[in-house]
């Protein structure tokens, strides 16, 4: 198995239940891929996801794989109010946990009446997008002929004027909310999972619906500690694990995999191999070679967007009743879209800031912070694609000017932020590429496009060969990651007979 990200491991786990012998081989010194975690002075942050959504998905990866279920080896909780939203008119709203009436009624009292009732419209689409996607889409292999899935299935309203569905987020935030706070607030669903509203499908609309019905969740002690969960039960499965090791060819024989080559000069044989590294990096740096172009993996080319993560040591305890999340939508949403199309990011971003109520994660009476800004991953001066990072890997003075503006934004959220700083951290893609192989992160897959928005199939062109993770089927976010895994171990285990999770 190449990378120890969290759907290879999700497939490492289930694979070895099986009576398969497993041996998984990472490039860095640690697992878990993009869920890490800094640490300094006795200050500690999520560096990747920071809530789970959908957690059947570990639910079942850990009752499927041993006695003790998730919630006996990951203290979870669920986020309430799940997000706080600040918008640039000043207003702000704070939504429920997995509150259809709730968040009509808090919508309502913020924004004015009929606000909650257009909203929960629009979910009801929503609704209706995710009940044609699920299936094929999340619980089973992504089909050789994927023509269904290139049509979006969010349903144009059935009353008004409007005849012509939406195309975009961005379009259904405009033509259907009809109010510019809905809109941003729809817009930063869709910047969360790394999506520029402006070209993220209608189909997006799924996003909020997931998160608004199956809610939101924390880990004690930050997500990582779900990697740590999984990796633990991935080692009482007896799964070998090998660091430091790069993988830099699968080995082919008889027009199949057969194996691995390593950095070092060894050659490990394999009766199949899981790649769990970026599949653009895999292309990008010849670990896999394929004949003819039409024989390449498909990889979402819907977006390149990245992330970057202002850690933040506050002094002082967090105020009582403050929001595990909230979100600053940007002031200038249309700019902020227009940077992320031109592959520069905006004056000010919109920002998720992280306030997790956590003594795990910081000194007594003080509090750790996180403030995150999807952006170009190639950049803050020049466009840049799936596998490099671009000017983030210098221009120090703009990425820190850009920091700033993240924790201006950032003060909607933190009463008096700046009097209680500490220090901060700046983290950008050029460290994610360092870490997983691809600066920017995955979006999960989508329908509509053209099928722009799908990730590539989980059985690689060459037999014997197999991807889990964000950049494969079913893409990007931690639940996804794991439903990667799972399928690629009904895959290996079942045969082409698989159908997916029943």
């Amino acid at each position: 198995m190449i990378g120890a990200g969290m759907g290879a491991m999700a497939a490492a786990a289930r694979l070895a239940v099986a009576g398969h012998r497993v041996t998984v081989y990472e490039r860095t010194g640690t697992y878990g891929g993009a869920v890490r975690r800094f640490a300094r002075d006795g200050f500690g942050f999520d560096t990747g996801p920071g809530l789970l959504h959908l957690p059947a998905v570990y639910r079942d990866l850990f009752l499927k794989t041993g006695k003790e279920p998730l919630e006996r080896c990951v203290e979870l909780t669920q986020v309430d109010p799940a997000s706080r939203h600040v918008f640039p008119d000043g207003t702000a709203v704070s939504l429920p946990n997995a509150s259809r009436s709730g968040t009509v009624e808090a919508l309502d009292g913020a924004l004015g009446p009929g606000s909650g009732d257009r909203w929960a419209a629009f979910l009801n689409r929503a609704r209706d997008a995710w009940d044609r996607s699920r299936r094929p889409l999340l619980e089973e292999p992504l089909p050789a002929d994927v023509s269904p899935l290139t049509r979006d299935p969010y349903p144009a309203p059935r009353t008004g004027l409007l005849r012509r569905g939406a195309t975009t987020v961005a379009e259904v935030g405009r033509r259907e909310l009809r109010d510019e706070r809905l809109a941003a607030l729809l817009d930063g669903y869709a910047l969360a999972y790394g999506l520029d509203p402006a070209s993220a499908p209608a189909s997006a609309a799924v996003l909020p619906y997931m998160e608004q019905t199956f809610g939101s969740w924390y880990a004690r002690g930050g997500m990582r500690a779900l990697a740590d969960a999984v990796y633990e039960r991935c080692l009482a499965r007896r799964v070998a694990f090998v660091f430091d090791a790069e993988v830099t060819e699968v080995v082919e024989e008889g027009g199949r995999a057969a194996g691995v080559a390593l950095a070092d000069g060894r050659a490990v044989e394999a009766d199949h191999v899981v790649a769990g590294a970026p599949v653009p990096a895999l292309y990008r740096d010849q670990v896999v070679t394929w004949q003819r172009q039409d024989e390449w993996p498909r990889y979402q080319t819907g977006a390149a967007t990245g992330r970057v993560t202002v850690c933040l040591a506050l002094r002082g305890a967090r105020e009582a009743g403050a929001a595990h999340r909230t979100v600053v939508h940007s002031a200038d949403p249309a700019g902020e879209r227009a940077a992320l199309a031109g592959g520069a990011p905006g004056a000010r971003p919109t920002v998720v800031v992280l306030r997790p109520d956590d003594d795990l994660l910081r000194p007594d009476g003080h509090e750790a912070v996180t403030v995150t800004a999807t952006v170009p991953a190639g950049g803050v001066d020049g466009p840049g694609g799936p596998g490099g990072a671009g000017a983030w890997g210098g221009g120090e003075e703009a990425v820190a000017a850009f920091a700033d503006r993240m924790v201006e934004a950032a003060g909607a959220a933190v009463p008096g932020l700046r009097e209680r700083l500490l220090w901060r951290e700046v983290r950008t893609p050029a460290d994610t590429a360092t870490e997983t192989g691809a600066a920017c992160v995955p979006g999960p897959a989508l329908a509509g496009v053209g099928g722009a928005f799908l990730p590539a199939a989980n059985p690689a062109p060459l037999p014997g060969l197999y991807f889990a993770g964000g950049w494969s089927h079913p893409g990007g976010g931690l639940a996804h990651a794991g439903m990667s895994g799972a399928l690629v171990a009904g895959l290996i285990v079942e045969g082409a007979d698989f159908r997916g999770s029943r």
